[in-house]
């Protein structure tokens, strides 16, 4: 009777270790995911202060060029701190500039979307 009560305590202990164990588990997943949350968050209202009106310049601060098909007027461009994080930037050229300018206006900003690198 003394051997039942010991395996019935035991295999209590297990079960709650085994509880107790994955709730931690659970938490720990929702803590991850709550963390990923919040850097999106962030991610996304970074890009949300470039607006229409500011310059090429204006971008350098937060974005970087990718590679890949772009013209003066259109280029693709990536979040500093992950290159999966891209917009697409339409400008309107300086006057009198021949080439790509830090001047030039930005005339329109995509969402922000994802999609692996472009390498040339």
């Amino acid at each position: 009777m003394r051997r039942m009560a010991w395996v019935a305590v035991l295999l209590g202990v297990m079960v709650f270790s085994l509880s107790a164990q994955e709730s931690w588990m659970d938490a720990c997943d929702l803590r991850g995911d709550q963390d990923h949350t919040e850097w999106i968050s962030q991610v996304m209202q970074s890009i949300a202060t470039l607006k229409p009106g500011m310059t090429r310049r204006d971008l350098a601060p937060l974005l970087r060029e990718e590679g890949g098909l772009s013209t003066r007027s259109r280029r693709t461009y990536v979040y500093q701190h992950c290159p999966y994080v891209k917009v697409e930037v339409e400008f309107v050229p300086l006057q009198g500039a021949r080439d790509e300018n830090p001047d030039d206006k930005i005339i329109k900003i995509s969402r922000p979307f994802l999609e692996y690198s472009i390498y040339d």
